[in-house]
């Protein structure tokens, strides 16, 4: 009978338990993602050299800052959950219901909510990580055939995940309702809010707020040597800094407006400020947090995409594009296929004990490289030189060395001689050809065929090709990539997670709204006045943590300056993604509120 009852409930409570539901299965999907491309085991041995290393770093980054989230958001869910079925379960225990038997319905249905939005969430995540792994090796320039879509390990960790924390869940949600007196579960929702007079208190607290917003701010744009102090003084005072700005500011503000008569008193904008003034007051802790989350999912989005800046550095670092040491069909055949700009060859003797050059060679082409050099912001410029050839011969030299590494000589003495001498030479007659390429990224693909064809047939010279142009770009792509995926992603997952928590929590207080808006109505105010005033009322709360987090954002990148040349560059996407996705669910929050506060 009880079964009955409850499935009764939630069917009259579905389009709740559907935002709740929606909300839970993103948080599995995108947790399984992050999963099966960290532990992905055959794509990493088998497919990805260098950049492997970086993905499961960073992709296990992600999951443990996912993790994070996923927690803080189940858990105002949870209380979402929780406070939706709270009367009914009152109204069990009047009719006679045991305690222990509601306690038993409140852990399963809690657990069978967890498990059916984590197993839903996994079967969307294949489609997900298919989706995500093909962008990703395309953007690595890969040939996979290991990838595994569906990886057991990742769907039994996300799982015990979700598992354990929708287990804890019930077992919190059993102690708090099976311990509450009847009357409490029955008329939650209407006990009043009790307000601080104090106003001295609230300006000190308010100043105060705006104060450690400002340190906060201030010690995020100090050098990066000091990272170490930054991070945990920022932490410190800006979320203590948002938190008494929630808790006093924004209420200041509403009594300030309240007191403007002409303002005030204009439709019925005095119960929407007094509404607000009511909510503020009890949405401080849960804004302070969608504040801060916002904050970090904007970053996180705006950062991931400024990493691709960094794969230009990869490509001006180095002069040469290749390195050809053979003259094979299949390496005549990659050769072919690019755009050569230029390209140099030098030919040479290997003996015994030293390394023979054709001097005129280098006369005629002479050994390019790239310097650099630090400027003043930690980022190095990037200028072509070419050396002059008695550094060639000079041990211990740069130029040296850079040949010597080029052409897998060891510790022989690198010596220039005629072209007449050379043929003189008894030893090794070898060469080595270098390319550029007239667009790079365009022909990165080939080049890096290119140089692991010679590596399967030169296992001599497999650590110096390893060196060269298209695998240092590719571990750099490797880097950039990842970090771009993991900050959409997550920032994805962060503005899902709070927009959704906001929405539970504005959800949650409809049942003791709806009284108030009857009342109105009743005394003759028009729908389309209370609509507008719920618009306003929803869009203040949506609209207040979003912009403080937009301003922690602004702030915060200077952070990134000691890691990326321009953080600031290209903000304007992420922002207008992040504004379109966060208008539709205040739109849907307010259409679910108006449903359920302005029935006929």
């Amino acid at each position: 009978m009880i079964w009955k009852l409850s499935l009764t409930g939630i069917k009259s409570r579905l389009k709740d338990y559907t935002v709740l539901f929606s909300g839970l299965v993103v948080a599995s999907m995108i947790f399984y993602m992050f999963l099966s491309l960290a532990i992905n085991p055959s794509f990493m041995s088998h497919d990805v050299n260098a950049p492997g290393q970086y993905l499961s770093f960073i992709f296990g980054f992600g999951i443990v800052l996912l993790a994070i989230i996923t927690f803080v958001y189940l858990v105002y869910a949870n209380s979402f959950l929780l406070r939706m079925r709270q009367h009914d379960y009152g109204m069990f225990m009047m009719l006679g219901a045991k305690s222990s038997r509601i306690g038993l319905l409140i852990f399963c249905e809690t657990l069978l909510t967890g498990m059916l939005a984590a197993i839903l969430g996994i079967v969307i995540g294949f489609g997900l990580t298919a989706i995500v792994s093909k962008v990703l090796i395309a953007s690595l320039g890969l040939k996979i055939t290991h990838f595994q879509i569906v990886l057991p390990s990742a769907i039994i960790w996300t799982l015990i995940f979700f598992i354990a924390i929708f287990f804890l869940a019930a077992l919190r949600n059993v102690h708090k309702l099976v311990r509450s007196k009847v009357i409490d579960l029955l008329h939650e929702s209407q006990k009043p809010i009790k307000l601080s007079r104090k106003n001295g208190l609230r300006v000190f607290e308010a100043i105060l707020g705006i104060v450690l917003l400002a340190v906060g701010y201030y010690v995020m744009g100090l050098p990066a040597s000091a990272i170490f102090a930054i991070i945990p003084i920022a932490l410190v005072t800006i979320v203590a800094g948002t938190y008494f700005t929630f808790d006093s500011l924004f209420t200041l503000i509403i009594n300030f407006l309240l007191k403007r008569k002409n303002f005030a008193y204009r439709g019925i904008r005095m119960f929407t400020l007094g509404q607000l003034k009511f909510r503020i007051r009890d949405y401080t802790r849960i804004l302070s947090v969608i504040s801060l989350l916002f904050a970090l999912a904007l970053g996180a989005i705006t950062v991931g995409l400024n990493f691709n800046s960094l794969k230009d550095q990869a490509v001006k670092s180095t002069y040469y594009d290749a390195t050809i040491v053979e003259n094979s069909p299949a390496v005549q055949k990659n050769v072919d296929k690019l755009d050569i700009k230029t390209r140099s060859t030098y030919h040479y003797v290997e003996t015994k004990k030293d390394v023979y050059f054709d001097r005129s060679e280098f006369e005629k082409t002479p050994l390019k490289d790239i310097q650099f050099k630090q400027n003043g912001n930690n980022f190095p410029t990037y200028k072509p030189i070419a050396f002059k050839i008695s550094e060639l011969t000079r041990k211990n030299s740069y130029a040296n060395s850079v040949l010597g590494m080029q052409a897998n000589t060891g510790n022989k003495a690198i010596k220039l001689v005629s072209s007449d001498q050379l043929k003189k030479i008894q030893g090794q007659k070898k060469f080595i050809t270098f390319i550029t390429v007239k667009n790079f990224v365009k022909d990165y693909p080939t080049l890096t065929k290119l140089e692991k064809v010679q590596m399967a047939s030169n296992p001599a010279m497999a650590q110096a090709l390893s060196q060269t142009k298209p695998f240092s770009y590719q571990m750099m792509l490797g880097f950039t990539s990842g970090f771009e995926f993991m900050g959409f992603f997550l920032g994805i997952a962060f503005l899902t997670m709070l927009a959704s928590t906001l929405m539970f929590k504005v959800l949650s207080g409809a049942a003791s709204d709806k009284m108030r808006y009857e009342m109105l109505y009743k005394i003759g105010t028009r729908r389309k006045i209370l609509k507008q005033s719920i618009r306003h009322e929803i869009g203040v709360l949506f609209l207040l943590p979003g912009v403080l987090g937009v301003i922690d954002v602004l702030f915060g990148l200077r952070l990134f300056t000691a890691l990326l040349p321009h953080p600031y560059m290209g903000f304007g996407v992420p922002f207008l993604i992040f504004i379109v996705l966060y208008f539709i669910y205040y739109a849907v929050t307010v259409k679910l509120y108006e449903n359920l506060v302005l029935k006929k």
